[in-house]
């Protein structure tokens, strides 16, 4: 294979490059049309009442927290396996955070570590659907409502995935506010972008000034209105806007979800079918019932019984044209959260031996058979050579 595979890789196509092209053609490069447009799409797909288009998944993490209101020095929960993006959105706000544990199967929170790390000061829960898996969002809903506090859930993988119930993840249900991002390796994607979906009006008029430096010109809101040109600033807000050449690949891409999603679990039945029987290799779990879209194919594989360490293996695999990627290091390993905060190695061992054994292989939707197949041969060989 001359053309290197890598783990992830955006689709564009002929309609996506003409959205752009339109746009680009168009009187609005931004603050146009389009990005309401992408907004009551996203709404339409998931069943939100609302969406609010930002530049990029964190900054829709950001905003997801400060809509919130909470005091700084109050607590919020997440994952140790995520993006450093999610538990920054806390941190951004002035939040300590606070760490549960994962699932040893799903990889994902656990709710029962959830309820061991509330406190008098914990106000929000931010839930990630890692690799595209729902985290049990039912559940981490009920605990939210038992002790009154705000669920975010983080579904930067997840847009298309389906809970237990039916409903789409960014519906909302379970949640107060759900944040998506649309980088290239994402399921779908506007360049850099991403959203916030919520069903509350009150959280979603502060999203909307949150995003545009606290700045309104809607009639309705303003103190005084001396004029057409008049606008107030009314809270400290950000430039967080997504513009309208971004949200018209975004609605381009959106139009091509399904196909997306269904490619990716093709490819992922390839994958389980050739991986099952290997005793030095874990695949993927999915918790029965659910519908992931799979944005991620992440293995745990025992490096001491194929006899290589985890470096060698992806070494050996670039040197063969395939890319590999280790998702995610444990956030609270992170020298800025160890210093600030003192969490210490150790203090998470369910996602400390998920992350020494973590790998993720080649998984998009432009993949090509004779790709898959050419993964599948070449990693075999790999972890089976003495």
């Amino acid at each position: 294979m001359n053309e290197f595979i890598s783990y992830g890789k955006q689709w564009i196509d002929h309609d996506d490059i003409k959205a752009v092209e339109d746009v680009l053609k168009s009187d609005f490069l931004t603050q146009g049309p389009k990005v309401e447009e992408f907004e009551k799409a996203i709404c339409d797909y998931t069943g939100a009442k609302y969406c609010i288009a930002v530049s990029n998944g964190t900054a829709a993490l950001h905003l997801a927290v400060a809509s919130l209101g909470l005091s700084k020095g109050s607590e919020g929960i997440s994952t140790p396996i995520t993006f450093v993006a999610s538990s920054n959105g806390l941190v951004y706000n002035g939040l300590k955070p606070v760490f549960a544990d994962i699932d040893s199967k799903t990889y994902n929170i656990n709710p029962d570590e959830i309820k061991k790390n509330i406190t008098e000061k914990t106000k929000v829960i931010i839930a990630v659907d890692f690799a595209g898996q729902p985290a049990e969002m039912e559940k981490i809903n009920k605990i939210a409502k038992k002790n009154n506090l705000f669920v975010v859930e983080d579904a930067a993988h997840a847009i298309g995935s389906v809970y237990k119930d039916g409903s789409k993840v960014g519906s909302c249900k379970y949640s107060d506010l759900t944040t998506f991002s649309f980088h290239p390796v994402k399921t779908i994607t506007t360049g850099e972008g991403g959203a916030i979906t919520t069903n509350d009006e009150i959280l979603y008029k502060k999203l909307l000034l949150l995003r545009s430096h606290g700045i309104t010109k809607d009639p309705k809101l303003l103190s005084q209105n001396t004029g057409p040109w008049y606008y107030e600033m009314q809270d400290l807000g950000y430039n967080y806007r997504m513009c309208d050449i971004q949200a018209a690949l975004g609605i381009s891409q959106l139009k091509k979800i399904e196909i997306f999603r269904n490619r990716r679990r093709e490819i992922v039945i390839k994958y389980n079918k050739a991986f099952s029987d290997l005793d030095n290799v874990t695949i993927p779990y999915e918790k029965k019932g659910l519908d992931s879209t799979f944005h991620l194919y992440v293995m745990q594989l025992d490096f001491k019984k194929i006899g290589k360490t985890r470096t060698q293996v992806m070494e050996e695999l670039r040197a063969k044209n395939i890319g590999t990627q280790v998702l995610y290091i444990p956030v609270h390993t992170q020298p800025y959260y160890q210093q600030k905060y003192g969490y210490k190695y150790g203090e998470y061992p369910v996602s400390e031996a998920y992350y020494e054994q973590a790998l993720s292989i080649p998984l998009y939707p432009k993949m090509s058979d004779e790709e898959v197949n050419y993964v599948i041969d070449i990693f075999n060989k790999i972890i089976q050579k003495n």
